[in-house]
C-alpha cells in the first residue's frame, strides 16, 4: 500500500509546485508599499484609548464594504463638523480596479494590523499596499489645503540599456492619459514592450483634476525615473507606474481601462493541461510498474 500511495504523493507535490506562482500572485496585493505617518501624535492616555476604539469602530465599517465595493468613505466617533474636541476620525480605502472582490477584502482587511502596528498613535495616516491603501485624519489636525498634488512616494527600476525605451515609454504614458479619463478613473494598458498603470481617487473621477493629477505624475516620472525599465509614483490622490515586459509580445496584451486579456487564460490552460498530463503519464507509469510485480510472483 506504501507503493501505491507514495506516486500520488509525488503527484500532489508537482501539482502544489505548478500552482503555488498563481498563490502568490493573490498574496502580492496585501505587500506594504510604503506608510505616511503624521508627526502629530495623541500623546494623553485617555485620549489614546479612544483614537484607538475610534480606528477600530472605522475599521468596522469600512472593511466589510471592501467586499462589494473598490471605495468607500466612513467616519467614526464624535461629530467632526460640531466638536472640535472629540475623537472623531474620518477615513477611507481604496482597491485597484483590477481587483476581484475577493483580493479588495483580504487587502483591506489586512490593513488595521498594519495601521495600528506602524502608525498606533498618529492623528492621521495613509498605508499604501500593493492593492489598496487606507487613510485617516482625526478632525483635530489641521490639514494645509493646496491646488498641488503631494508626492508621497517613488520608486525606479534598473536603467535601461536601450536608448530608445523612453520613447516607448512616453507613447505609453501618452495613451495612458488619453484613456484614463474614458476609463473611469483607471487604465490599464500596454504599448509595446511597455506596460503602463493609472488611478485616481475615486472622489477625482468625473472632474478634470484626474486627468491633471495623471499629468503630474508622468512629468514627476520622468524626471525622478529618468530612462529607467520600471517606475512607479504615489501621489496622495493618483498613482502610475510602469514597467518593461520583455517576453511580451508588441501591442495591446492587455486590455485598455481593464486587467489582462486572453493571454493569462492560455497561460493558466497550459499549465493545467501540463500538470493533468504529469499525473496521468506517473500513474500509468505506476500502473505498468504493478504489472510487472504481479508478473514476477507468477
Amino acid at each position: 500500500m506504501d507503493s501505491t500511495m507514495k506516486p500520488f504523493s509525488l503527484i500532489q507535490l508537482l501539482l502544489f509546485n505548478l500552482f503555488l506562482p498563481f498563490v502568490k500572485n493573490s498574496s502580492d496585493f496585501n505587500t506594504l508599499v510604503f506608510k505616511n505617518c503624521s508627526t502629530q501624535t495623541i500623546t494623553h492616555s485617555t485620549d489614546d484609548d479612544a483614537h484607538s476604539q475610534t480606528l477600530s469602530s472605522l475599521f468596522q465599517q469600512l472593511v466589510p464594504h471592501s467586499s462589494h465595493y473598490k471605495f468607500f468613505r466612513a467616519t467614526a466617533g464624535r461629530d467632526l463638523e460640531n466638536n472640535n474636541n472629540g475623537a472623531g476620525v474620518s477615513g477611507l480605502f481604496q482597491c485597484r480596479r483590477d481587483l476581484s472582490n475577493d483580493d479588495c477584502y483580504n487587502c483591506v482587511n489586512s490593513l488595521p494590523e498594519i495601521s495600528n502596528t506602524s502608525c498606533n498613535k498618529a492623528a492621521a495616516a495613509r498605508i499604501q499596499l500593493h492593492g489598496c491603501y487606507f487613510r485617516y485624519q482625526t478632525n483635530e489636525l489641521s490639514i494645509h489645503q493646496t491646488s498641488k498634488f503631494e508626492v508621497l512616494h517613488k520608486v525606479c527600476g534598473e536603467k535601461a540599456e536601450d536608448v530608445g525605451f523612453e520613447d516607448l515609454r512616453d507613447e505609453a504614458f501618452a495613451k495612458m492619459e488619453n484613456g484614463i479619463i474614458g476609463g473611469g478613473g483607471f487604465y490599464s494598458g500596454s504599448h509595446e514592450h511597455v506596460h503602463v498603470m493609472a488611478q485616481c481617487e475615486e472622489d477625482l473621477v468625473g472632474h478634470r483634476q484626474c486627468g491633471a493629477c495623471v499629468s503630474d505624475a508622468v512629468q514627476i516620472i520622468r524626471q525622478e525615473c529618468d530612462n529607467t525599465i520600471s517606475g512607479q509614483i504615489y501621489l496622495d490622490r493618483c498613482f502610475i507606474s510602469y514597467g518593461f515586459i520583455p517576453n511580451e509580445e508588441p501591442g495591446n496584451s492587455y486590455g485598455e481601462h481593464g486587467g489582462r486579456n486572453s493571454s493569462t487564460g492560455k497561460l493558466v490552460a497550459i499549465v493545467l493541461g501540463g500538470a493533468v498530463a504529469l499525473g496521468l503519464g506517473l500513474i500509468f507509469l505506476m500502473f505498468l510498474k504493478s504489472c510487472r510485480k504481479k508478473d514476477d510472483i507468477w
